[in-house]
Parts: C-alpha cells; structure tokens; sequence
C-alpha cells in the first residue's frame, strides 16, 4: 500500500495550480458584472476551520474595475508577505459570501 504525502488545500481553487493575475482578474471581474462587492482578507494560518480572517480596509463598495481590487490584493501582499490572503466577493441583495479564493500563499 503507497502512502500518499498530505497535501493542505484551501479554499475554492486551491486543487489547481496558483492562479496567474490575469486569471483572478478574470475572477474579479466576473464579481464585479455580477454586481457582487469584493473584499480583501489575510489570516496568518489560513485554516479555513480558524473561521477568522481579519479584512483589509473595507469591502471594496464603489469598485469599477479588477485592476482596482488587485491594487488592493498587493497593497496588502506588500504589508502582509507571510499571512495568506484571500478575495471575497459578497452579494449585497442575498447579503451572503458567493465566492473565497486564495490570492497569495507564504513560501
């Protein structure tokens, strides 16, 4: 019998390869068509079970664009390089979280 290595995963996209920017532009630019606000967090652990990510200024209300989030994601990089950091998107009519996914991992 193989014994695989345990592999952490997180979040929604976290089985496939780290996303390129222009693919979590694509993302965001899919939330923001669907009318949903973007918001930017980090966590130092990234446990999805620690439940407790601290957000990056406020929910990004008024954004017209992904290159406006993605300022936001590397303001944050450069203030956070060791936390793990994550793009939410939240549906202001359902009033619910639609969408999580990582943007940045600690080497």
């Amino acid at each position: 019998m193989q014994v695989l290595p345990i592999e952490r995963h997180y979040e929604t996209f976290s089985y496939l390869p780290q996303l390129t920017t222009q693919q979590v532009a694509k993302q965001i630019q899919y939330a923001l068509v669907n009318g949903f606000v973007p918001c930017i967090e980090f966590s130092p652990t990234g446990e999805a079970e620690d439940l407790i990510w601290t957000m990056w200024k406020l929910p990004l209300f008024g954004a017209q664009s992904a290159e406006e989030v993605l300022s936001e994601v590397q303001a944050c990089k450069q203030a956070f390089p060791k936390y793990f950091i994550r793009v939410v998107a939240f549906d202001s009519f359902k009033q619910v979280q639609v969408m999580s996914y990582l943007v940045h991992k600690p080497i």
